[in-house]
C-alpha cells in the first residue's frame, strides 16, 4: 500500500507531464486525420476491446495492445496513438475494477504509457520512418515497423521495472519470467499488428473485423490456458498444505498454519473459523489484516446469516461485493469487507465448522478459488481432528485422571529438563516442594474413599490456583503426596511459598458431599499437610536427588516433629 504523499506525487507528475506533453505531441506531430471517421472509430473500438480483455498474471493485468498501437501509429500518427492508449488505460482499469484506494493507478499508467508512446515514436522518426509506408515493399520499411514494436516493448518493460523500484521498492531482475512472458507475447501479437496494417491498406476499415475475431479467439485461449495453469498450481499448493497440516500435532498450530497459508494463497483481509458446539456457531479463530483478534461475537444458529446458511445447506458460497450479501449477513462483519468466500468444514459427511474469508476488494475471488478453499477445508478438518486426538492422548498420558494435575511421569521429565537448564547456566536455582496430607488414611476410613478423592481434587485445585504455569509445575507425586517444581526460585523463597501453601490447606476446610455418614448434608473437614523443601545446586547433584532430599525433609523435619510443618533439607 502506497503512502498518501507518494500518491500525491504521482498525480502531480501526471498533471505536469501528460497534459502539456500531449499538447506538444499534437503541435509537433499532428494527427493524420482531420475529422472523426468510420476508420478511426473502428480502431478505437478495437483498442477498447483489447484493453477490456486483459490477462491477470501474478495479480498484474497484461493486455496485448502493442499490435494495435503499431497499426494506429502507422496509420493515424503519434498523437492519435497517444490518445488511444490513454483511453485504453481507462478501459483496462474499469474492467479490473481498481478499488478507490488504487485510483493512483490511473495517472501512473497514463504517465507510463505516454512516455512509452512518445519514446517509441521519437525513435521511429529518428530512424527516418514515416506514415502510410508499404511494409512489404522493402526490408527497410519492415525493419522500421519492427524497430518501433521492439522499442515499445523495451520501454514498457524498463519503465515497469523503474516504477516498481521507485514507487513500490520492489527490485526485479532484468530478465525475469515476466520479461520472457512479455517478449513471447509480443512476438506472437506483432505479426497480428503487421497483418492488420497490411490488410487495412488493401480493404480499409473492414480489416478491423477480419483481424479482431481471430485475436478475440486467441485471447480467450490464452486466458483459458493461464486460468487452468493457475488452478493446477493452486491444487499443487493445496496438496502441499494438506501435508503440512497433517504434520502439526497441536490444534493451535493447525489453526495458525491454516490461516497463514490461506492468506498467502488468496487476497484475504479477514479470516474467521467458526466451530459448531451444541447446535451453535461459535468463533474459534479470527485474523484481521494478518493480526490475531480476540473478538467476542454472539453465537449464531443454523440458517442465520451467511455462515448459518452455509451450515444448513452444506454448500460453499461466493459473493463478489457487499451489495450481494448485505441483506443476508447477520451479526458481525467488518464494514470494509466486500468479497466473501464461505465454505463448510466437513468431516465424515457432517458439517463441523465454517470458514469465512473476506477481502476489501470487489470480485477478489474466482469460482476456481472457491473449489481450492473447499479442498483445503477438508484437509483442515482431518488435521484438526488428528491434533485433538493427539492432545487428548497426550493429556491422558501426562495428567492424573482424578486431580487433572501432571502425573509422576511428566513430573520426572520436567524435573530432568529443568535440572539440565540449571547445569547449562540458564537457571540460577531449582527448588522442589513435596507435601503430604496428614492422617489421610483416617479420612478414608471415616468418610470413605470417595470423600478422599474429593479432598485430593479440591487440594489440586487450590495448588493450581496458587502456582500458575509461569511460577512452577504442580504434579501429583502419588497417593496423597503432591510435588511443586519451582524453576529459578531459591530455597528461601521456596520456603515462603511452602508456608503459604501449608496455611492455605490448614485454614480452609474441605467440603465433602459423597461421604458415608448417615446425614445427607455436606461435611466440612479440616486437614493439615507436612511439607519438605530442597533446592539445587546447594542440596543436590542431580535431578532426582532434589526429590529424595525434599522427601527426607518432609518425613524427618515435618512428620516426626508433629506434622503441619514446613521443613527444609539440611545436609
Amino acid at each position: 500500500m502506497l503512502r498518501p504523499h507518494v500518491k500525491r506525487i504521482i498525480w502531480i507528475l501526471w498533471l505536469l507531464i501528460v497534459p502539456a506533453g500531449s499538447w506538444l505531441v499534437y503541435y509537433f506531430f499532428p494527427p493524420l486525420v482531420s475529422s472523426i471517421s468510420f476508420e478511426l472509430l473502428g480502431f478505437l473500438l478495437l483498442t477498447c476491446f483489447v484493453a477490456g480483455t486483459p490477462m491477470i498474471i501474478n495479480n498484474t493485468p497484461i493486455f496485448y495492445i502493442q499490435w494495435v498501437s503499431l497499426t494506429v501509429f502507422l496509420i493515424f500518427g503519434l498523437f492519435v496513438e497517444v490518445i488511444f492508449m490513454q483511453i485504453a488505460i481507462v478501459v483496462l482499469l474499469l474492467r479490473i475494477r481498481a478499488p478507490r484506494e488504487q485510483l493512483h493507478r490511473y495517472p501512473l499508467n497514463w504517465l507510463m504509457f505516454f512516455m512509452t508512446s512518445v519514446g517509441s515514436g521519437v525513435v521511429y522518426y529518428a530512424l527516418g520512418g514515416t506514415h502510410g509506408i508499404d511494409i512489404l515493399s522493402s526490408p527497410h520499411n519492415l525493419l522500421l515497423a519492427f524497430a518501433y514494436a521492439c522499442t515499445y516493448f523495451l520501454l514498457n518493460h524498463f519503465l515497469l521495472m523503474f516504477i516498481a523500484y521507485i514507487v513500490q521498492g520492489k527490485k526485479r531482475a532484468l530478465f525475469d519470467k515476466d520479461f520472457i512472458w512479455e517478449a513471447l507475447s509480443t512476438a506472437i501479437t506483432l505479426p497480428i499488428g503487421m497483418i492488420l496494417y497490411i490488410l487495412y491498406q488493401e480493404v480499409g476499415a473492414i480489416a478491423v473485423i477480419f483481424v479482431g475475431i481471430p485475436f478475440a479467439s486467441l485471447s480467450i485461449i490464452l486466458n483459458l490456458y493461464y486460468s487452468s495453469d493457475k488452478v493446477n498450481q493452486n491444487l499443487q499448493k493445496a496438496t502441499e498444505i494438506g501435508h503440512e497440516l497433517a504434520e502439526r500435532l497441536h490444534v493451535e498450530e493447525v489453526l495458525d498454519l491454516f490461516i497463514q497459508r490461506l492468506t498467502e494463497m488468496f487476497p484475504v483481509d479477514y479470516a474467521y473459523i467458526l466451530d459448531i458446539v451444541d447446535d451453535e456457531l461459535k468463533l474459534l479463530k479470527s485474523v484481521e489484516k494478518n493480526v490475531k483478534q480476540s473478538l467476542k461475537i454472539p453465537s449464531q444458529f443454523k440458517s442465520q446469516g451467511i455462515s448459518g446458511h452455509v451450515w444448513s445447506t452444506g454448500k460453499a458460497v461466493l459473493y463478489n461485493s457487499k451489495r450481494e450479501w448485505k441483506d443476508i449477513v447477520h451479526g458481525y462483519m467488518p464494514a470494509s469487507a466486500e468479497s466473501i468466500i464461505c465454505v463448510p468444514i466437513v468431516r465424515s459427511n457432517e458439517v463441523v465448522g465454517i470458514l469465512l474469508l473476506a477481502s476489501e476488494q470487489k470480485r477478489a475471488y474466482e469460482k476456481a478459488q472457491l473449489m481450492i478453499v473447499d479442498i483445503l477445508s477438508s484437509y483442515f478438518a482431518v488435521a484438526i481432528e488428528n491434533a485433538k486426538h493427539y492432545e487428548r492422548t497426550k493429556e491422558d498420558s501426562e495428567r492424573c485422571a482424578l486431580t487433572k494435575l501432571y502425573n509422576y511421569r511428566y513430573m520426572e521429565r520436567a524435573l530432568e529438563a529443568e535440572y539440565l537448564l540449571l547445569t547449562k547456566g540458564k537457571r540460577d536455582h531449582l527448588s522442589v516442594i513435596l507435601l503430604d496430607i496428614d492422617h489421610f488414611k483416617n479420612v478414608n476410613d471415616r468418610y470413605g474413599h470417595q470423600s478422599g478423592n474429593e479432598i485430593l481434587y479440591q487440594l489440586a485445585q487450590r495448588l493450581s490456583a496458587l502456582i500458575d504455569m509461569k511460577t512452577g509445575i504442580v504434579a501429583r507425586f502419588g497417593g496423597e503426596e503432591f510435588v511443586i517444581i519451582l524453576p529459578d526460585v531459591d530455597k528461601k523463597a521456596a520456603l515462603n511459598i511452602a508456608e503459604f501453601v501449608r496455611q492455605t490447606i490448614a485454614n480452609r476446610p474441605f467440603i465433602l458431599s459423597q461421604h458415608i455418614e448417615d446425614i445427607k448434608t455436606e461435611i466440612s473437614v479440616h486437614l493439615t499437610a507436612s511439607i519438605g523443601v530442597a533446592s539445587a545446586p546447594d542440596d543436590a547433584d542431580d535431578a532426582m536427588s532434589i526429590i529424595r532430599h525434599a522427601d527426607r525433609a518432609l518425613y524427618v523435619g515435618a512428620k516426626r516433629n508433629g506434622r503441619n510443618k514446613v521443613a527444609e533439607y539440611v545436609k
